[in-house]
This record gives structure tokens, sequence and C-alpha cells, in this order.
């Protein structure tokens, strides 16, 4: 009976440990990619209040705690069973993927577009079903946040200077965009013409300039997870509207087909595209039918995994 016990909790232990992983590594992998939000996948996979809940956590009652040299009690407090496989997901994507995406942006962008494109289209009818009772003010609150998404992710990007104090505050920025669903954090990087420093940053180990955005994040996020929590909480429909527009807004930056309209080169002698406009394939190009196929396979796959994770969280014990 002991050893059935054990097999039990071993096992439901592994299958949440893969799973946490698993979607640690996919929110990574978004927000690598400037327009795609690795929140949306928190929330299309249901972790999202779980997540801030956890952020709140260690962004408040761990430095309590600790103040009060209350360290035992400090330790107890973060939810190790939950960050640990997440972060550990997020942290690979990262080290694992930043080449490799970095090429395919350059090299493949249309391919890169057109795969997250059909994944927040379907995280979109994921969150969709959330809201348990639509009335006018969601409405009204979604085509807002969707209009004022739509303007922001067509601003022009800015150049700001290479410092600590500008990744500190580029990273308190970022991680506020970067933990919404539908508005990427890579994205508010370029508008704040910080993505390619950081991504530099990653490559070249600059330990300085990531010590400085690494502290304007929890900066960030010790403020802006309360606020979000708090509406999630007692305004839960009208806020998931809210967000529902934002995903939708969001997807103009992702549209595979763009004409670019004005470049300019940085400082290594990259150039650096600054207004572009989406625009309708040209349907003769055979490039085209492989965007489709691959904005096809991100909408399927997004799904699947929603449907599997589902499937899990419903499956008996195994004894």
């Amino acid at each position: 009976m002991f050893m059935r016990f054990n097999k039990r909790v071993l096992f439901k232990a592994i299958k949440s440990n893969l799973k946490l992983f698993s979607i640690g590594f996919f929110m990574g992998s978004a927000d690598l990619v400037p327009g795609v939000s690795g929140g949306t996948i928190a929330f299309a996979f249901g972790i999202y209040q779980k997540l801030l809940s956890g952020i709140k956590q260690v962004t408040g009652n761990f430095p309590r705690l600790l103040l009060q040299r209350k360290f035992r009690q400090a330790w107890q407090v973060i939810p190790f069973a939950f960050f640990l496989p997440l972060g550990l997901g997020i942290l690979s994507a990262i080290l694992l993927l930043t080449n490799l995406i970095k090429f395919l942006l350059t090299n493949h962008t249309e391919s890169v577009w057109g795969f997250f494109f059909g994944l927040v289209v379907a995280s979109i009818f994921l969150v969709i079903r959330k809201i348990t009772n639509w009335q006018l003010w969601n409405f009204l609150a979604l085509v807002a946040a969707c209009i004022l998404t739509f303007w922001l992710v067509g601003v022009t990007p800015s150049q700001t200077p290479h410092d600590p104090l500008w990744f500190f505050a580029s990273g308190a920025v970022a991680i506020c965009a970067m933990i919404l669903p539908g508005i990427s954090g890579s994205y508010i990087l370029l508008i704040l013409g910080k993505y390619n420093q950081v991504i530099e940053a990653i490559i070249t180990k600059d330990l300085v300039s990531l010590s400085f955005f690494g502290l304007g994040i929890i900066f960030g996020l010790a403020m802006f997870v309360r606020v979000l929590s708090f509406l999630l909480k007692n305004y839960f429909n009208l806020t998931v509207s809210v967000l529902i527009g934002i995903m939708i807004g969001s997807l103009r930056k992702i549209w595979p087909w763009k004409e670019v309209l004005l470049t300019t080169t940085d400082s290594r002698g990259e150039i650096v595209v600054l207004v572009e406009r989406n625009i309708l394939p040209n349907i003769a190009d055979t490039s085209v039918f492989t965007v489709i196929v691959l904005m096809f396979s991100g909408f399927v796959l997004m799904l699947l995994l929603s449907r599997l994770d589902k499937q899990q969280s419903c499956a008996p014990e195994v004894s």
C-alpha cells in the first residue's frame, strides 16, 4: 500500500513538473519574438492567476520576512514546486533558442510570424471561453483595448542610450507588458530601442547590463502584479475582455506579410526597420503556401496542447 502511494505521488509530481517545464519553455520561446507574449501562453493554459499569486508572494511576503530575519518562513513562502520547473523551462528556451530565433527572424521572417500568428489566434479562442457572462461593458472594453493596442504596436521604435539605468527602466516597463496576455514585452523593448541590445547582452554575457535589466524586471513585477491581481479578482470578466482586446490588437504586429517603409543603421552597421505596413500576400509567391501551413500549424498546435492539458488535469490518478 505504501509503495503504491509513493508511486502515485511520484508519477503525479513528475507529470506536473514536465507540464510546467513545457509551458515555461513555450512561454520563453514566445517572449523571444517581438509581438508575442508569454502571458498569452500562461493564460491559455490556465496558470495565469497562479503565476500572479506566486509573484505576489515572492515580491511581497518574501522580502518582508527577510527584513524581519524570519529566514525559514521567508524560504517557505516561495512556491518552488511551481516556479522551479516553470522558470527552468523559460530559461532553457532563452538559452537554447535566442540565436535560433534571431536567425529565423532575419532569414525566414514571414514563416516565424505565420506560426506565431496562428498560435495567438488559437489563444484568443481559448481565452474567450473564460468569460462567463458577456455584457455591453465587456464588449466596449474589448473594442477599446483592441484599438489602443493596434495603435501601440504601430508606434515607430525609438533609440535609447546603452547604459545601466536605461536597461533598468526598460526591464520594468517591458515586464509589465510581458506578463499581460497579448502585449509583447519584446516589442516594448523594440519600441524603446532595447531589444537588440538585450539580445546582444545575452549572447555576449554582458552581466552588468543584464543585472540592471533583471532588477528592473523585479521592480516592475512587484508593482504591476498587485494591480492586475486585484482586477482579476474583483472584475474578472471585464479584465479578461480587456486582455482579449489586447491580444486581438497585437495581431497587427505579427501579421506575416509586410512592406518596409523606413529603415536605419545601428551602431554595429546592422539595418533596423523603423516603419512598416501590413500588406496582402502575393498568391503567386510559392512561399505564401508555406507561411499559411505554418500559421495553421501554430493554430492547431496550441489547441492540441490546451486539449491535452485539460485531459491530463482530468485523468484519474495512477495507483
